[in-house]
């Protein structure tokens, strides 16, 4: 599998409180995990990075048998989530300037072309083809609730005072649940993780345009994160953007 990951301060913060990681194992199981250490709280950037740090030191130790089908992937990322949502809970409360830390969370599980995805906050997964481009995840966030009320549209709400208010990060709470999806990487698509930093500044169709540009991998990461500075950079920009080699499919 290529993979490319990109991580960028911005161009209005001082810190990055993103962290991304893309893990390979020995078998043929592969992890990608993104969390956003949630601007405005104390610590996001400990938060972010004890969520990555913890669930690769999982993933490396896990048995095969808990990798090895959909529901038990599933059930392992449930899991794991769990017990590092409390970690972080328990830390915020015990460390002096932690305290309402949080971050989200993407981890996704890859089984050759098959993708397992944890989803917490509003961090997003895209996939994109040669022909269109999808959200995969649901943001969730306080205008994604007004738009399933009715009371907002899905245009307004990208545009809404509240769009970056979210209901749900990983240690806040002493309990957390992560939504989950499942799909298939068909040839010559594209899996995107990113941040709000960068789905805030781009559009569907304008990351769709650039992520099917001839370059490579690489290049298509770093002008990803190109665009999102250009149009403001007012967040950490953080990706990892998938794509299954030939061979692989």
């Amino acid at each position: 599998m290529d993979f490319t990951v990109e991580s960028d301060v911005g161009l209005k913060r001082s810190e990055n409180e993103d962290r991304v990681a893309f893990c390979e194992r020995p078998d043929k199981y592969k992890l990608a995990v993104l969390a956003d250490g949630m601007g405005g709280h104390n610590a996001g950037d400990i938060a972010s990075e004890m969520a990555i740090t913890a669930l690769q030191r999982a993933f490396i130790q896990a048995e095969a048998a808990e990798l090895a089908t959909e529901e038990v992937r599933q059930q392992w990322l449930s899991n794991v989530i769990s017990q590092i949502n409390e970690d972080i809970y328990h830390y915020s409360l015990s460390h002096e300037g932690c305290k309402g830390m949080g971050t989200t969370l993407i981890a996704v599980v890859i089984d050759s072309a098959t993708c397992t995805i944890a989803h917490i906050g509003d961090s997003r997964v895209y996939h994109f083809t040669t022909e269109d481009g999808k959200l995969i995840t649901r943001d969730h966030s306080y205008v994604n609730v007004l738009v399933d009320n009715g009371e907002i549209s899905e245009e307004e709400a990208q545009h809404h005072p509240k769009k970056n208010f979210i209901l749900r990060a990983l240690g806040t709470e002493l309990t957390i649940q992560a939504d989950f999806y499942s799909m298939e990487l068909q040839e010559d698509s594209y899996l995107l993780i990113c941040s709000d930093g960068l789905s805030d500044k781009l559009t569907l169709h304008e990351m769709a345009a650039l992520i099917t540009l001839p370059m490579t991998l690489q290049e298509k990461g770093k002008k990803l994160v190109q665009l999102a500075n250009e149009l403001g950079g007012e967040d950490n920009i953080s990706l990892i953007l998938l794509r299954l080699k030939d061979k692989e499919v």
